[in-house]
């Protein structure tokens, strides 16, 4: 009786300690592509920040891979405790190039690319056909590259409302064309848990080639039918990727 006792009083205590416990040390990093800024996250910051984790929004300069990568590094070296790093589009080679601390314990690739060592963004994709959204990139006098509203509304994000179309061809961020000519040095992806989601309808990076960098990252996949922005048009889905990798 007394140790029944006993045992029922330690449950109880171990019980009240889980739920007295900060949900979680985990800090999710969300990287932005090309064409973008951190707002591209909004709908799924709040997602997370309910679930009790603390979110920050990189805010890439777009200017080279370096500076991009500096810019991550930065962000993920202010954090205690854990880190999943998160990358949309060109995010992911950021944080392939990005992701190597210690602190980072799962990368999450969101219709991303995901370059081996070596590898530049703009030869990621020379197997497959030109996407119909980078056949329309105009470039301006400094050599940035950016979507004209309709190919925004076309190619870049058709599966959201018109009004979020708008907003997201007002607030796209121009990436220097250079960038996608810049090679990575590591590949973070080799030794970290790598998760990745494929955007079947994906008129930006041809949805066989994500596919294939998801094999190739040996992650854990999942295919949503939706745009080159999941996280604008299926925020939930792309919030429970995330949090499975910050639970692993």
């Amino acid at each position: 009786m007394k140790r029944t006792v006993i045992a029922a009083a330690l449950l109880a205590a171990t019980a009240f300690a889980n739920a007295a416990a900060p949900a979680s040390d985990t800090t999710i990093v969300l990287v932005h592509g090309a064409f973008a800024d951190g707002s591209s996250w909004n709908k799924v910051i709040p997602i997370l920040e309910a679930k009790g984790y603390k979110v920050v929004a990189v805010q890439n300069p777009l200017s080279s891979l370096a500076d991009d990568v500096a810019a991550t590094q930065r962000v993920v070296d202010a954090q205690t405790g854990n880190v999943v790093l998160v990358g949309h589009s060109w995010g992911g080679t950021v944080i392939t190039q990005a992701g190597t601390s210690d602190k980072i314990k799962a990368l999450v690739y969101v219709a991303a690319f995901a370059p081996s060592e070596g590898e530049a963004t703009a030869n990621l994709g020379k197997d497959y056909a030109v996407p119909p959204g980078i056949a329309t990139l105009k470039a301006d006098a400094g050599g940035y590259l950016w979507l004209p509203a309709e190919s925004v509304a076309q190619n870049f994000a058709p599966d959201v409302t018109p009004a979020e179309k708008k907003l997201i061809a007002a607030t796209q961020g121009p990436i220097a064309a250079k960038a996608f000519g810049d090679t990575t040095t590591v590949a973070a992806w080799k030794n970290k848990a790598n998760y990745y989601i494929v955007a079947s309808k994906d008129r930006m990076i041809a949805p066989e080639l994500e596919q294939a960098f998801a094999k190739k990252l040996n992650a854990t996949v999942t295919t949503l039918p939706t745009s080159h922005v999941p996280m604008v048009s299926q925020p939930a889905k792309v919030a429970e990727v995330i949090i499975a990798a910050a639970q692993r």
